[in-house]
C-alpha cells in the first residue's frame, strides 16, 4: 500500500515521539545510576521501574506505529 504524504509524515511523527521517550528514559536512568554512584548510594529496583515506564510506552508506541499513524490522520481529516 502506497501512502500519501500526510501519513507519512504522521507515521514519521510517531516514530520519532517513540524513539524520544525510549532515549529520555535511557537518560534518565544513566543520570540515576549516575547520581547513586556519586552519593554512594544503592541504585533500588522500584525507581528504575518507574523511571522505565516511557521507555515501554515508548516501544508500545513503536510497534504500533502505523495504527496510531492512521488514527492521527483520521483525527486530524475530520
Amino acid at each position: 500500500m502506497i501512502m500519501d504524504a500526510p501519513d507519512r509524515g504522521a507515521l514519521m511523527l510517531v516514530r520519532f515521539i517513540a524513539v524520544s521517550l525510549i532515549c529520555v528514559t535511557l537518560v534518565e536512568l544513566a543520570l540515576y545510576w549516575v547520581i547513586a554512584q556519586h552519593n554512594r548510594t544503592p541504585v533500588e529496583v522500584f525507581p528504575c521501574v518507574l523511571k522505565s515506564i516511557p521507555a515501554v510506552a515508548g516501544i508500545v508506541i513503536l510497534v504500533k506505529a502505523k495504527a496510531v499513524a492512521e488514527w492521527i490522520s483520521n483525527k486530524l481529516d475530520e
